[in-house]
């Protein structure tokens, strides 16, 4: 009981107890509100590139692609983990609209839109055609005509809040998409001083997939249309495979599966004409395929985590100083306790338990403090916009819509821990200090 008494004294009365409570708490407040802004970017980021891709892809980095790809489409259909696959081409081309003298450079993805709306989330991404992918290539003004899908940013307006301003309609856009074609051996198709390929197309929906990158670069045509225009030979290539998993199935077992499924199939097809295509494919998770986006967010994320453990190491500083200078301060209350039969051992459990409260108190204030503030935050950077033209990201650049702000308990649990586990680290010594104190020495000390 004196334990608890003596705990909620230091508590309420020593101000340099406030300071050390404070202090963690500060700390707590800062990393619950990072790391739930940043885990939640990072999070919200992997789920649109994995609804973008799929499950799984065989695909190649070579422009020139691969043929026989519609056979191992129906034996990868035709099996007990998978549940719809997709072609894609994927070139790179200049765009022209109309009458513009400018051009751009941009990437072509060809695909099937109800093929690729199974095994991806293409679908919900369009606009106009969200209820009709499969009239997604054709323009409602020109239902004769040849459409394309642009991303969003390439058709419309973003303004500083994320949103855009859509019309009731595309409207009618003729685009011409210059592309040099590659033969098998991945040489230009064509003879001559101009070997590329023109096709035109007409702008009949855009796509919004929540990814910056694809959304300011990308146009989709029809496939059979982008093989014409990127491709050259006897035998239909693409340079991708997209494949969705049946649900249930684990990605990493799926991937094994269809690479045991790949292998066998280059196996057959080795003799086949063409067949050095087949030998640079690979079969990745959507994990692997998009790496080179990820990874970057990932280690961003990493290198916050080790940013904030030394901060945690400026609060186990803080907590020793503030430890050190109450033991000093009450050497003739450890004395007194000795003195009447307390013993070393719950001298240190003393202080550890003060420790504790300490830990616990900020936690518990750092935490609630940071539910409020996010719980508001996308109403404080409105406020700040509006009144300052400040903002966190510049939504005209970066393809954010809410700052998230959605709490993970686990998350909450572990920070906690961390903070308890500083508070413990940084009253050790001063408490060890206490516990090897002697009466005689404290109580004589007190006298003189």
């Amino acid at each position: 009981m004196y334990k608890l008494i003596l705990i909620s004294r230091y508590l309420l009365k020593r101000r340099i107890t406030h300071f050390a409570v404070l202090t963690v708490a500060l700390c707590v407040f800062i990393v619950v509100v990072v790391m739930t802004v940043m885990s939640g970017l990072v999070g919200d980021f992997k789920k649109k590139n994995h609804a973008f891709v799929g499950d799984c892809v065989i695909g190649t980095k070579s422009l020139v692609g691969f043929p026989y790809y519609e056979e191992l489409m129906d034996t990868l259909e035709q099996t007990d983990f998978v549940e719809a696959t997709s072609a894609v081409v994927k070139n790179y081309a200049l765009l022209k609209a109309g009458s513009d003298e400018a051009s751009r450079g941009l990437e072509v993805m060809g695909l099937d839109p109800v093929r690729h709306s199974r095994t991806t989330n293409f679908g919900q991404t369009l606009y106009h055609r969200a209820d009709e992918v499969a009239r997604a290539f054709v323009p409602s003004y020109d239902p004769n005509a040849t459409g394309c899908v642009l991303g969003i940013d390439l058709a419309l307006y973003r303004n500083a809040q994320s949103e855009y301003v859509y019309d009731a309609r595309p409207a009618s856009i003729a685009l011409n998409l210059t592309c040099f074609p590659l033969n098998a051996r991945g040489a230009p198709a064509k003879a001559g001083s101009v070997p590329v390929s023109t096709q035109r197309f007409y702008y009949s929906d855009h796509s919004h997939s929540g990814i910056a990158r694809v959304d300011y670069s990308t146009i989709y045509v029809p496939l059979e249309r982008a093989q014409a225009l990127c491709m050259a030979g006897a035998l239909k290539r693409v340079t991708a495979i997209h494949i969705k998993f049946r649900p249930g199935t684990p990605l990493e077992q799926g991937r094994d599966r269809a690479r045991a499924l790949w292998t066998q199939f280059r196996l057959e097809k080795q003799d086949a004409a063409d067949s050095h295509l087949l030998d640079n494919v690979t079969v990745e998770t959507w994990k692997e395929y998009r790496r080179a986006y990820i990874a970057p967010m990932e280690k961003e994320e990493v290198l916050l985590g080790v940013m904030f453990s030394f901060v945690g190491i400026t609060a186990v500083f803080i907590v020793f100083v503030v430890f050190y200078m109450i033991v000093s301060h009450k050497t003739k209350d450890i004395g007194v306790l000795k003195s009447v039969g307390a013993s070393s051992t719950s001298v240190l459990a003393l202080f550890s338990g003060f420790a504790t409260a300490v830990g616990v108190l900020a936690s518990c204030a750092g935490i609630l403090t940071a539910l409020l503030f996010l719980g508001h935050i996308n109403r404080i950077e409105n406020w700040l916009y509006e009144r300052f033209g400040w903002q966190l990201w510049d939504r005209t650049i970066y393809a954010i819509g809410e700052i998230p702000h959605r709490v993970e308990f686990g998350m909450l649990i572990v920070i906690i821990c961390c903070a308890i586990a500083a508070c413990q680290i940084g009253a050790l010594l001063p408490a060890y200090w206490a516990a090897r104190l002697r009466p005689v020495e404290t109580l004589h000390g007190s006298r003189t």
